[in-house]
């Protein structure tokens, strides 16, 4: 009994506020990478990704307007990933989780409320517990599979850190029967001009997030799916709220309002991987032997997700995939043509610029009316662009 008591109170424990129990949550995912293997970068895997986001700026200078956006170049195992990474998720992942335990309260019936006092907080922290436990499953299995910290396209990371993950890039490049340090620089490349793109326009960090958060608000909560979760928790076993699986849990609305919503949030993923993809390619040239094969994989990669974004996916609802991709690197690459480098990337100059989801079908006919862009461009006030900047988390720490 004391160690069932014990191992409930650990459960049940919630540090700090907010929906979800971060604290479990970051304990689980560590848990599930110990058990998996976490191998610590050495300090010739440390040298390796130091050199190749050196060589991938180099490689940018000529291929983007943007100076380098790096300040710091890192390499990290799989949990200081998830550590570096996790105010975002937080920030990503607070709202949606709200609502589910909002729906656990709701489950207990209006009479039974008042007889609960306070014992109806519970609810709230036995959601945050359960949230937490399978949201950590589902970082750790992501930790094992991203290559860096822009790997899925969102600004997870401190700003101005460029971080490579050797273990994943070493097996992801096994699979693909490539060498490493062919894999290594290709991902270097990419990071570099993620770091690029978000340093270099402010207001894109506020205004990727913002269309995640809009699309996570229309998300709506399966209240069936959460009582038939409920029903499997074992009072006598803790480990079964653990063990519990959320998927399904978490639907998008079918509303004319979310589906413009989710729109949105895949039309902005596809212009920022199309345009890192456009640039990557160019600055590869014929430098790498096997950047066609490369760039396609890589594609792919981000068209489909792998397994844990598809669990992460399938937990919080949220699909972080750019459905356009390839058609968004036809239209950066016609951009390229008609306006050249520095006019391709001036429209990042504001988010009204910014080409919407049904110029993708004509990307030539785009690119041709953007020919007198630098008059357009003198039409708008870069100081109050359309999604306020914010500050990265640890952004401080970097500068100082």
């Amino acid at each position: 009994m004391q160690q069932f008591m014990s191992q409930l109170q650990h459960l049940l424990s919630a540090p700090g506020s907010g929906p979800v129990n971060w604290d479990l949550a970051r304990q689980v995912a560590a848990s599930q990478l110990a058990a998996a293997g976490d191998p610590a970068v050495s300090p010739f895997e440390r040298n390796a990704v130091e050199e190749a986001l050196r060589i991938a700026d180099l490689w940018l200078e000529p291929a983007t307007s943007w100076p380098t956006g790096i300040r710091t170049s890192v390499a990290w195992n799989r949990n200081e990933w998830i550590f570096k990474t996790l105010d975002v998720w937080r920030k990503l992942c607070d709202p949606v989780a709200s609502r589910m335990v909002g729906a656990m309260g709701d489950l207990v019936p209006p009479e039974a409320r008042a007889q609960l006092g306070p014992m109806q907080s519970m609810v709230a922290t036995l959601g945050g517990a359960l949230f937490g436990g399978q949201l950590g499953q589902a970082l750790g299995s992501l930790a094992a599979e991203v290559l860096s910290a822009g790997d899925i396209g969102l600004p997870l990371g401190p700003a101005g850190t460029a971080a490579l993950i050797p273990a994943n890039i070493r097996a992801y490049g096994e699979g693909l029967e490539l060498p490493e340090d062919e894999v290594r620089l290709y991902v270097a490349l990419r990071e570099a001009a993620h770091q690029r793109l978000f340093q270099h326009v402010p207001w894109l960090r506020g205004h990727v997030l913002t269309a995640v958060e809009n699309y996570a608000a229309g998300i709506r909560v399966n209240r069936e799916a959460i009582e038939e979760a409920m029903g499997r928790v074992d009072p006598t076993d803790p480990e079964s709220m653990q063990a519990i699986a959320l998927e399904g849990i978490f639907t998008p609305e079918d509303t004319p309002a979310q589906k413009a919503s989710l729109a949105r949030l895949e039309t902005v993923l596809a212009l920022v991987e199309g345009w890192v993809c456009h640039v990557v390619d160019s600055a590869a040239g014929d430098r790498l032997p096997n950047v066609v094969r490369l760039g396609e994989a890589f594609r792919r990669r981000r068209a489909a997700g792998g397994p844990a974004e598809q669990t992460f996916a399938a937990l919080v609802g949220l699909e972080l995939r750019p459905r356009r991709l390839r058609e968004a690197t036809v239209l950066w690459s016609a951009l390229t043509e008609h306006r050249g480098i520095a006019g391709r990337d001036a429209i990042w100059g504001h988010p009204d610029l910014l080409p919407s989801d049904e110029d993708f079908a004509n990307p030539e006919a785009f690119a041709a009316t953007t020919s007198d862009l630098d008059e357009e461009l003198a039409n708008f006030d870069f100081t109050a662009p359309g999604a306020p900047e914010e500050q990265t988390p640890g952004e401080d720490d970097d500068k100082s």
